[in-house]
């Protein structure tokens, strides 16, 4: 008889920075959501589309939940916990390294309220003596009722096939949402947006990673030649931040700008012109109006 086809959306949640982002890439095979050592990297909802012969599965990588600061803040965590609503399995995903914090128990008792299966995923088990595992385990399993629990290293790839197995076994039958050579559901300028974001975040320090936004401006084919025009807007929220990424005789911007393209001509298989500059907009991220022209739409959740 034959086997019958496997669909759904799958969430993952979890703390700031314990491998999300690196999970999804991972599993997808390309570069889709930005990474960086720096907490609540992602803003958005990334999808992440996984199709193979038997199933599709489309990773929700959501902004880490956190007690927010401002109204961008307020904005991620609503991201993350409505999409607890509209999938067919969660997973909690956190980082052997750290342990069980009250950030965990923030994220367990939203999900208390999760009618689907909850997987938990304990990521960079490869930074860890296989000995603090089962300690962890046990910590973890008297917290909450978990489907299965699956012990990981999203970088190494250590145990991912399985997960992956684990979580389509849980699955529902069901269609094929996308076509077998889509990776994701965003745009391309979400997405080229994104990697400027990253360089940013990899070249900075202090407050200026989470003071930036990156607005796309305009994406055009030049007419002389077989490559893409692109320009780009860095928002940051005051006049000293903007020295900063510009660097001195523009060394910063450039740097950025060089590491940026890499990335953006090989999502789009062709040369790239990349043109950025920086502006002020002071206090954009308690701004609504700000907020939503860059994408960070509250209607929507």
């Amino acid at each position: 008889m034959e086997e019958q086809f496997k669909s759904g959306f799958v969430a993952i949640v979890g703390r700031p920075n314990v491998g999300k982002s690196t999970f999804m890439n991972h599993v997808i095979g390309e570069k889709i959501a930005i990474m960086s050592d720096k907490p609540q990297t992602t803003r958005n909802k990334i999808s992440g589309v996984l199709t193979e012969k038997d199933a599709q599965v489309i990773f929700i990588d959501t902004p880490g939940i956190h007690k927010p600061k401002h109204k961008l803040g307020d904005y991620m965590v609503n991201v993350a916990e409505n999409t607890l609503n509209e999938v067919d399995a969660v997973m909690f995903m956190i980082n052997a390294e750290e342990g069980y914090g009250r950030g965990d128990q923030f994220i367990l008792d939203r999900l208390e309220r999760v009618d689907k299966p909850v997987f938990l995923v304990i990521n960079k088990i490869d930074q860890v003596h296989p000995d603090k595992l089962l300690p962890l385990i046990d910590q973890y399993r008297e917290k909450f009722e978990f489907e299965e629990i699956v012990p990981i290293s999203a970088l190494e790839g250590n145990n991912v096939n399985h997960l992956l197995q684990v979580v389509k076994g849980h699955l529902p039958e069901g269609p094929q949402f996308y076509p077998e050579d889509q990776i994701t559901d965003h745009p391309e300028r979400f997405i080229i947006s994104e990697f400027i974001r990253e360089k940013v975040l990899h070249l900075t320090r202090e407050e200026i990673p989470h003071s930036i936004a990156v607005v796309i401006e305009g994406i055009e084919p030049r007419k002389d030649s077989n490559a893409v025009y692109v320009q780009a807007a860095i928002i940051v929220e005051r006049k000293s931040q903007k020295g900063i990424i510009i660097g001195k005789q523009g060394s910063m911007l450039k740097e950025v700008g060089k590491r940026a393209r890499k990335d953006i001509e090989a999502l789009l298989g062709s040369r790239v012109y990349l043109e950025l500059w920086v502006k002020v907009q002071k206090d954009w991220r308690n701004r609504q109006v700000q907020l939503s022209d860059f994408g960070y739409n509250e209607d929507e959740y």
